[in-house]
């Protein structure tokens, strides 16, 4: 078949492109490849040259392809993606650009081929990468799901005794988090309280929060001093776990119910509240610094002994109380929660926690 002159003389130009290109006429018959186009199809110029183009496709894949030919002949250009058939099977994924021109009164294509393979392996790649982070996505979140229930299952239960009951709220800011709190008794009329804030997030504050909570938990049933209690836990912090920036605060009380007595101890903590019926509650600040940041943190006479009257109520938290903003960004702060338990105080003892809790809220 005789080319149309004007091809002719672009061939030195189409020959130095670094893109494949082919000119067809309006009858999809091939009337040049350059020899970037015949390097990316392995294709022998003889079996393109005055062939149909359709022969190279499934009846499929020419569809798309002539509807992209009707946009070209419609508007004069056309851009998309699809693919090129090699020679011995196997597919190029490229960029096909096609301008439309006449000359003589007959119509040409002039399309242009640009091998994206490279980007479309980047593509799978980053998709492959996007799956594996996904797929261990799922699985970070089921372990914090599980963290947080086991965490959960540490809060203490609410218990009522003839002379003694406790109550206790817990909720994490995030799933996991290193508060907790112990309640031990031997028997009614012994108790064990401890409340215990690990500085941080996430699950390596959990995590030193329950080996925290395993150890003062033998502590308290064991009867150990808190004095002793607070500095094997300080010595263990700096010693084992040497991380800059986690410290530890904790509060901790023993009642005797039969000798209205309690003894209490706190090591950087916001202090507990020893309320009365009515009255501004005791504070019962801590002696000892925080634990994890000084070797000589926990003060040899940490404890204070306190006499209790019928009806006390001894309130211990932590700091996500406290440290709770109002619209004008001031902070409840110990003052304004010892207010609100003194207002609380007043109310039967089974309804307490919640009125302090609705007055946090507010």
């Amino acid at each position: 078949m005789e080319k149309p002159e004007w091809p002719a003389q672009m061939e030195t130009v189409l020959e130095v492109l670094n893109e494949g290109v082919l000119i067809a006429d309006d009858c999809q018959r091939i009337l040049f490849a350059n020899s970037r186009f015949l390097e990316m199809t392995s294709i022998p110029r003889e079996e393109l040259i005055g062939s149909d183009a359709s022969h190279f496709y499934s009846s499929q894949e020419w569809e798309f392809l002539l509807r992209q030919v009707d946009v070209a002949f419609r508007t004069g250009h056309d851009r998309y993606a699809f693919f090129l058939p090699r020679n011995g099977g196997g597919r190029l994924p490229v960029i096909i650009s096609s301008r439309m021109l006449q000359k003589s009164g007959q119509r040409f294509g002039i399309l242009t081929f640009t091998d994206i393979s490279e980007q479309v392996r980047a593509q799978q790649e980053l998709r492959s990468a996007n799956e594996k982070l996904q797929k261990r996505q799922l699985e970070i979140e089921e372990d914090l799901r599980l963290a947080a229930r086991v965490q959960n299952s540490l809060t203490p239960r609410p218990l009522v005794w003839d002379t003694m009951s406790v109550d206790a709220f817990y909720h994490p800011v995030h799933s996991v988090g290193g508060d907790f709190a112990l309640v031990k008794s031997l028997d009614h009329g012994h108790l064990g309280l401890l409340v215990c804030d690990v500085s941080g997030h996430g699950i390596g504050s959990a995590l030193v929060a329950n080996r925290i909570y395993s150890a003062t938990s033998a502590h308290l049933r064991d009867g150990v001093p808190f004095a002793e209690m607070f500095s094997e836990l300080n010595r263990f912090l700096i010693e084992d776990i040497n991380t800059s920036g986690l410290f530890v605060t904790v509060a901790a009380a023993r009642i005797d119910a039969a000798r209205h007595r309690m003894v209490f101890a706190g090591a950087g903590h916001p202090p507990a509240m020893l309320a009365r019926h009515g009255q501004s509650p005791l504070l019962l600040e801590s002696r000892s610094m925080i634990l994890g940041a000084l070797p000589d943190a926990v003060e040899a006479t940490t404890s204070v002994h306190v006499q209790l009257q019928p009806d006390d109520r001894v309130v211990l938290y932590t700091d996500g109380i406290t440290e709770v903003f109002n619209s004008r960004g001031e902070m409840l702060g110990v003052s304004g929660v010892r207010e609100i338990v003194r207002q609380a105080s007043l109310l039967p003892a089974t309804e307490m926690k919640q009125a302090i809790l609705d007055a946090v809220a507010d």
